[in-house]
């Protein structure tokens, strides 16, 4: 059996369905598997995983109309089976998969506006279970497609070289970094696609969070996010004002994991960093607001969930809809009245149970 993945959101999601992959493979090794993303970062997951044959990057949306019809028609009939991952609730990417002729066309069963996306289209489906976490989604998917069942729970799949954590020990010694104290990696940044920019936790209250850690802990503190969130990297670190902070600067996404399993706690609001460091199997905080940790927390790591746990909450799910806020009396409260404090203990809780040294 010839399988495309469909892998076309983001870098997060690319991640989260590297377990799905590994068990299909193990389970199965006499499958062929090819994977098709739209983002350069997610081609690079799965260049590194070595039970993926063919990786094809397709920017459907800057390519236009015509470019795509062309590129879908070069692949079509080519495979048995395609599997859009899991959260690809969109109309545009069930369309894509039918287009490609495959006789299995696996996908999600959402429980909001299916049958408007065009859910339909994918003839073998599993039901959206809120109770259960995306690598378990994308493991019961390909469960489905492959006709047995898969199991295990392996972690997220991200190699990186001697090279790159070569990268990250000199990058350490080139900031002065004290190995003997903790460090701690901040991403205050994620997707702004769709308004998911409510998503994120105040860039000034990550300062204090940082200052604080600096000043009562001696820690470092590691500011990660990609070039388009270099002025909010700046600012925070502008704001610390203290000694061994960082905005992080990389040229590969290997290179900054290799920086990120460096961390002793990564602490982020919901984005692909989160689940990088996951993959490096680091501690974490999730700055949690508007979604269901159950579905996006960090998989296979030791954690922490910082929230006011409003009863409104979890509101996001997964749709083209932008998100949106239905409380009257404040926009977002969530995030906004979370405080330096309810995080800072969170932080705690897992520099604890660091060695020194």
């Amino acid at each position: 059996m010839k399988i495309l993945v469909m892998a076309l959101p983001g870098i997060g999601d690319a991640l989260m369905c590297t377990p799905a992959i590994e068990l299909a493979k193990k389970f199965r090794p006499d499958i062929s598997i090819d994977v098709l993303t739209m983002y350069k970062g997610a081609e690079e997951i799965f260049k590194r995983m070595e039970e993926v044959e063919q990786t094809y990057c397709f920017d459907f949306m800057k390519e236009g109309f015509f470019r795509s019809l062309r590129f879908i028609n070069s692949i079509r009939g080519k495979y048995d089976a395609t599997v859009n991952i899991y959260p690809t609730n969109r109309k545009e990417y069930n369309v894509i998969s039918r287009l490609i002729r495959a006789k299995k066309r696996g996908g999600v069963k959402y429980g909001h506006l299916d049958f408007k996306e065009l859910g339909f289209l994918n003839n073998i489906r599993v039901e959206e279970d809120p109770s259960l976490h995306n690598v378990v989604e994308n493991i019961r998917l390909f469960s489905e497609i492959l006709g047995i069942e898969l199991t295990g729970s392996p972690g997220l799949r991200f190699a990186v070289s001697n090279e790159e954590r070569e990268y990250a020990d000199k990058f350490l010694h080139r900031h002065g970094i004290n190995l003997t104290r903790p460090i701690v990696g901040f991403h205050a940044g994620g997707s702004t696609l769709k308004d998911h920019i409510n998503k994120r936790w105040q860039p000034e209250k990550f300062a204090g969070l940082g200052s604080r850690l600096s000043r009562e802990n001696g820690a470092s503190i590691l500011v990660f996010g990609g070039n388009d969130e270099r002025q909010l990297k700046d600012d925070i670190v502008a704001r610390i004002k203290s000694q061994g902070v960082v905005s992080v600067d990389t040229n590969s996404l290997g290179e900054t994991a290799g920086l990120i399993e460096k961390c002793d706690v990564f602490v982020s609001n919901d984005s692909s960093m989160l689940h990088f460091a996951a993959a490096m199997e680091r501690k974490s905080v999730l700055v949690a607001g508007p979604i269901n940790t159950a579905h996006s927390g960090p998989w296979q790591t030791t954690y922490r969930v910082a929230s006011l746990y409003l009863e409104c909450s979890p509101c996001f799910y997964y749709s083209p809809r932008p998100l949106t806020c239905s409380r009257s009396d404040m926009k977002f409260k969530c995030l906004k009245e979370l405080g330096v404090e309810t995080v800072y203990e969170k932080v705690l809780e897992l520099l604890s149970s660091r060695r020194p040294g």
